[in-house]
């Protein structure tokens, strides 16, 4: 599952989805004198403030309209929205005057450039924009929150349909799930969504932007197009081992259902991969997990359960990680104000998420947490998101948030990656007796692969989907055919059943309906093995890689919240150094991570055909 972590910065630019009204016209002698760096610096101040003032109200609107979905919270929600929207746009505009002045400082000049690119979908100033854009906003979130899928015949929710997916190995079943959901919360979402990119892209350009792409594009202190050929870049570092993964999993699927259901060769079934988007596999590791090698010995979900967890106990048991590596504890409020079960007598966005609420303490998680391994790790994910948060507070308002938004995503997961046989054993979950043996570790590193690696096409692609939306190579009449063309050119999968242009498939996944970018995700799966390998090295860990865990390593832990403590006080690449002692991001960390893997790959793939 990918999971959403959500600062206060990060919230007032979301919630800037919606129009401004225009600046003033300025006078004739404003309109002939230049602009001064002092009158930058206290555009700068004033600003911030503004933004900080806003920011705490709207957080507790989003978040009750996130846990207690109404018409009245919808209505609340997107009143917030517009007046986000108009308030951020109002600002990009004015920075935008200052952004080619002589003499800047550092600050002053990163913060414009902030303030310019910041936000996800800007509105153009016309009247009634705003208010349109941001009602659309809220509809497509909480339609999604509301819906429903099938399975035999019979409601089911977007909780229960992602655990039932991940759990039902008859065909016609998991047809019947991804069918239903993607019909009954995609396909109605179409005309909003089409409607969402004119508005936006409207804004986008007021902006001085070619699109919406091409403004998500700017925030990774590199130019649109630079970062655009980055992604590329890491994908054909890490290709061949997806590659090599997709052969062996179409092999092992062919051989459970046969022909009629999953060809030898080709594209794969979208919905035979245990996860309503096929974007991670590892549901469905008891069906391609190697003879003799692939019983790794427990199962963290089962290991969880004869230890009596609930839910509140595997909270404070990630908790307890992050405590041993030097962090505070969280604070009283987190757990009087989390959300950390689905309640039972109201619609909620089930989607985990971490939220930063009054940008200093008052940090919450927002989950329908069920008593799983899935569940173990996303908790140890959203905490990340929490102890980040906290680490930058200190910073000036506008700094407040990750070096890059792939790095807010990679902490938690390059924390998560340490859910390691000795973490359990150390935590008390699992018998060293059963630790697994060096001849289980093609399994370890199956069953880790089967979630990171095969996530990166599916990363990668959302955004390029939306860049073709927003930039308009890919018209309203062929968004499901650029959809499924991307899915299978980049993933090798297709759905169970034919799609027309009356479907709406991008709908049915969170982020697209919640308009949140998805290229973070793909950067933090590289991210967080970068972050992990410099981890291990810096614990003095000598075994293999991927068994390594840095749990109660205080000399990790503060070396871990320097770079946290940065925000985004400094471009990316200050901070990536700054933990990593490396300014370049690159896929070779998660390769060497794979290496054993992909070598055991290639052997078991000779004499099939790879690609599709």
């Amino acid at each position: 599952m990918i999971r959403t972590g959500i600062s206060s910065l990060a919230l007032v630019l979301a919630l800037a989805t919606t129009p401004a009204f225009a600046a003033p016209a300025p006078t004739p002698a404003a309109a002939t004198a230049a602009p001064t760096t002092a009158e930058a610096d206290a555009f700068v101040a004033r600003a911030e403030k503004e933004l900080a003032d806003f920011s705490t109200p709207a957080q507790q609107a989003a978040w009750i309209n996130a846990t207690y979905i109404t018409d009245d919270t919808d209505a609340i929600a997107a009143k917030f929205g517009a007046e986000g929207t108009e308030m951020q746009v109002r600002l990009a505009l004015e920075a935008a005057k200052y952004a080619a002045v002589p003499g800047l400082s550092f600050d002053t000049k990163r913060k414009i450039d902030l303030l310019r690119n910041g936000l996800t979908l800007p509105a153009p100033t016309t009247p009634g924009a705003a208010a349109e854009l941001s009602t659309i906003v809220t509809k497509l979130g909480s339609d999604y929150g509301k819906g429903k899928g099938t399975l035999d015949g019979k409601p089911i929710n977007g909780s229960d349909i992602e655990a039932a997916m991940g759990e039902v190995r008859d065909p016609a079943k998991s047809k019947e799930m991804w069918v239903s959901w993607h019909d009954a919360v995609g396909a109605p979402m179409r005309k909003d969504f089409a409607r969402e990119v004119v508005i936006a892209n409207q804004g986008a350009k007021g902006l001085g932007y070619a699109d919406v792409g091409a403004l998500w594009r700017s925030g990774y202190d590199m130019t649109p197009a630079q970062f655009e050929a980055t992604t590329d870049t890491l994908w054909k570092q890490v290709e061949p081992l997806y590659k090599a993964l997709h052969t062996y999993v179409r092999w092992k699927l062919n051989a459970k259902y046969g022909d009629a259901v999953q060809p030898k060769t080709g594209a794969i079934r979208a919905d035979l991969l245990g996860n309503m988007w096929a974007q991670e596999w590892g549901n469905i590791y008891d069906v391609v997990a190697p003879a003799g090698a692939g019983d790794v010995g427990y199962d963290v979900g089962e290991l969880l359960k004869a230890k009596r967890y609930d839910p509140i106990k595997m909270f404070k048991t990630g908790e307890g990680f992050y405590s041993s590596l030097g962090f505070k504890p969280l604070p009283d409020t987190f757990w009087a104000r989390s959300q950390i079960v689905k309640p039972a007598d109201r619609e909620v966005v089930c989607h985990a998420s971490a939220w930063d609420v009054d940008s200093l303490n008052d940090v919450r998680i927002k989950m329908c947490t069920k008593v799983n391994g899935d569940d173990f790790v996303t908790i140890h994910h959203e905490m990340g998101h929490n102890y980040y948060q906290r680490a930058y507070n200190a910073q000036p308002f506008l700094y407040r948030n990750g070096a890059n938004d792939g790095f807010h995503e990679a902490i938690g997961d390059f924390v998560a990656l340490s859910i390691t046989p000795d973490y359990l054993v150390k935590i008390g979950l699992l018998d060293p007796a059963k630790v697994p043996s060096p001849d289980k570790d093609i399994g370890l590193l199956l069953k880790q692969a089967m979630d990171k690696v095969a996530f990166l096409p599916f990363g990668l692609l959302i955004d390029k989907w939306r860049w073709g939306v927003f930039s308009g190579a890919t018209p309203e009449g062929q968004y499901e055919k650029s959809w499924n063309d991307l899915r299978l050119k980049y993933q090798g999968i297709v759905p169970p059943v034919t799609r027309d242009e009356t479907r709406f498939d991008p709908g049915a996944k969170y982020h697209v309906a919640a308009s949140v970018p998805y290229a973070r995700y793909f950067l933090a799966r590289l991210y967080q093995f970068q972050f992990y390998q410099a981890a291990c090295k810096q614990s003095g860990w000598t075994g293999p890689l991927h068994r390594c865990s840095f749990y109660g390593n205080k000399e990790v832990g503060a070396k871990l919240d320097a770079m946290l403590a940065m925000g985004q006080s400094k471009p990316w690449p200050e901070a990536l150094q700054a933990f990593t002692g490396s300014r370049e991001l690159s896929g070779q960390a998660m390769v060497e991570y794979f290496a054993p893997l992909k070598a055991w790959l290639d052997k078991q793939n000779q004499g099939k055909p790879s690609g599709w």
